[in-house]
């Protein structure tokens, strides 16, 4: 098996592992809430219900007193 005749420096590494890096997600804005949220991810709203697609699919727990 061929080994590497000579080391690499530190920063040969790293320049090269500069490109790997997180993208930032795409934000979207509920049509139907105007909340802000990751594409494709369920979001809860300001009333702390869970939202998929302008749907709610879990309703808050309300407080009983």
């Amino acid at each position: 098996m061929p080994n590497p005749r000579n080391k690499h420096s530190k920063q040969r590494t790293r320049t090269r592992r500069a490109h790997h890096r997180a993208a930032m997600p795409t934000i979207a804005k509920c049509q139907v809430t105007g909340e802000n949220h990751v594409y494709h991810h369920a979001y809860y709203d300001d009333e702390g219900n869970m939202r998929y697609k302008g749907k709610v699919l879990v309703k808050a727990k309300e407080d009983v007193r």
